[in-house]
């Protein structure tokens, strides 16, 4: 290193100084990322670890593994994912819009070689993963913050019905075709969560609501007119198993009885740490779709009023940033990322609980899944950057002086 390239301490503080005060003028003060959202962040990915080293120990023994190599996997994912999430914390969120086309057209790539290609995977009569031999890459996870990014692209302005001249077949049109494509593999819990976002947002940014009521109406009369027909053969069964699981008690209710005799078993202290039955080769997808309910057998009720109170803090959290973010980009992409979070860890813990029908949803952060939890601590990433920039407030200069 040069001479000229040198910064001393002196320099590097002094510029700093400058670099917030640049924003101070412009109404915007840069801070540490939110330490208490990291925290949350980091108590969910180390409890996952552990989920999961309990739930698949039985499974690695009886194939001649290491009993750690499930979890090991899953850690190692978790390292990479720390890795985007500090790259993303520290990329300004406001540049995420230059790459929208881009990441849209990697996106319907990536979800047509599933669907065309032999690399596609098919699971329990699912075709959701590309086979890329080190690892399963699930193309529909990152259609979570691909869509955050171009809604709130599309509803940052005022939302009016040029918004469809604008962006019809720019990113209108694609993500309809996303959508297709994704309940076509089929998986329906993510077009829920994924159409659920698109309203949320919607909501949020203030968009008429003579649309929403056209819209809700014509729905309304499609789905009671053509679920029957819509919805495969799966899916209508996965409802009438929910409504009475003991019809096919050791076929399709079979996961969700075993779920629920986990719960059972756990009580309210549970059984302690490596004490599941259900876990046995009893309940399938133990490590992945039903893992709170492995918990909840461990933990028992004060377990599972943890890992759901751990959810709340970050939803929380996450409304904390999106409220002080000093632009309506930045608000909407942090809403969306939280508002997935959330919906999907609600979704998880109500399947496992029988509240709703399977869905086939994983817990974010806790549940196996390389692509999930990857994409996940990206997405956190995104929110620590946000949480960086603030509306300033009365006192912030003799604070900040």
């Amino acid at each position: 290193m040069s001479y000229r390239e040198y910064k001393s301490p002196q320099r590097q503080s002094r510029e700093r100084r400058e670099h917030r005060k640049q924003h101070y003028n412009s109404g915007v003060i840069i801070t540490a990322p939110d330490r208490q959202l990291l925290v949350i962040v980091t108590f969910l990915v180390v409890i996952g670890i552990l989920a999961i080293f309990s739930a698949t120990a039985p499974k690695c023994q009886r194939e001649g593994l290491l009993l750690i190599t499930t979890a090991l996997k899953q850690g190692i994912y978790a390292c990479v994912g720390v890795f985007a999430m500090v790259f993303f914390s520290k990329f300004d969120y406001k540049n995420l819009e230059k790459f929208n086309t881009k990441f849209l057209y990697i996106v319907i790539g990536l979800l047509l070689i599933l669907q065309f290609t032999p690399l596609g995977v098919v699971i329990n009569g699912a075709k959701r993963w590309i086979n890329l031999g080190f690892m399963q890459l699930q193309p529909s996870e990152l259609a979570k913050p691909l869509f955050c990014m171009l809604l709130a692209t599309m509803f940052k302005d005022k939302i009016d019905l040029s918004i469809f001249n604008r962006y019809g077949t720019k990113y209108i049109l694609p993500m309809i075709i996303v959508l297709g494509i994704i309940f076509k593999q089929p998986n329906l819990s993510m077009v829920l969560i994924l159409s659920a976002t698109v309203a949320a947002l919607y909501i949020l940014a203030q968009g008429p609501w003579l649309p929403v009521y056209i819209l809700g109406g014509l729905g309304g009369a499609g789905v009671l007119s053509f679920l029957p027909k819509v919805l495969q053969g799966y899916q209508m069964d996965r409802i009438n198993i929910w409504l009475n699981p003991g019809s096919d008690a050791l076929g399709k209710g079979y996961n969700i009885i075993q779920s629920l005799i986990a719960f059972a078993s756990g009580g309210l202290m549970g059984t302690g740490y490596g004490s599941s039955i259900q876990k046995l080769a009893y309940l399938p997808e133990c490590h992945t779709d039903f893992i709170f309910a492995i918990i909840a057998e461990e933990f028992g009720l004060l377990g599972c009023i943890f890992i759901a109170g751990l959810f709340v803090a970050l939803v929380s959290r996450g409304m904390w940033v999106a409220k002080r973010c000093p632009d309506m980009y930045g608000k909407l992409l942090a809403v969306g990322i939280t508002f997935i979070f959330g919906l999907q860890a609600f979704f998880n813990m109500a399947v496992a609980s029988s509240f709703m029908p399977v869905t086939g949803v994983t817990l974010p952060f806790i549940s196996y899944g390389g692509t999930s939890i990857i994409v996940s601590l990206a997405m956190v990433g995104i929110l620590l950057n946000i949480s960086r920039q603030r509306i300033q407030r009365l006192g912030t200069q003799n604070n900040e002086q």
